[in-house]
């Protein structure tokens, strides 16, 4: 996996606004095969992994779920509880043991609504990783599900 085309909180966010975020974080942890969310459910949370891994996946009808990607160390677990309607765009299931710091969706949408500097950088940091994870749901699909794959030769 390219890892140089993620974008961490620790890369994204400035020292001041990664120090706010933390303010709020709650440790929590999930046995390996611990469903996070599911597709199409409210997003009131997120989180940041600290250990182990997690499995995002999508819906296929008449197919299992597909993965589209693994997330590691350090990586945005969920981004759908910035937009409306907050609904779960993919699913994610711990694929190993994992511990992450928690974050509760509406008290930092309070918080990027109260200091737009921070809603900003908040805002830059999700979407890219929406961008990225768009295209890796794209690639990974085409993968599986193509006549002839993405035809990307990673």
């Amino acid at each position: 996996m390219n890892t140089s085309t993620r974008s961490t909180m620790l890369r994204a966010l400035p020292a001041e606004h990664r120090d706010r975020l933390m303010q709020v974080a709650r440790e929590v942890s999930f046995p390996a095969g611990a469903r996070l969310f599911g597709e199409g459910r409210h997003a009131d949370r997120f989180w940041i992994i600290r250990t182990g891994t997690v499995a995002l996946d999508l819906r296929v009808p008449g197919r299992r779920a597909a993965v589209v990607e693994i997330l590691g160390h350090n990586e945005l677990v969920g981004w759908s509880w910035l937009f409306h309607p907050h609904t779960w765009h993919l699913g994610a299931k711990a694929t190993s043991p994992v511990r992450a710091y928690e974050f509760d969706a509406e008290t930092v949408r309070g918080m990027c609504r109260a200091d737009p500097e921070f809603g900003i950088a908040v805002a830059q940091w999700t979407g890219a990783i929406v961008a990225h994870r768009l295209q890796s749901t794209r690639t990974r699909l085409l993968d599986l599900y193509a006549p002839y794959g993405s035809g990307d030769p990673r």
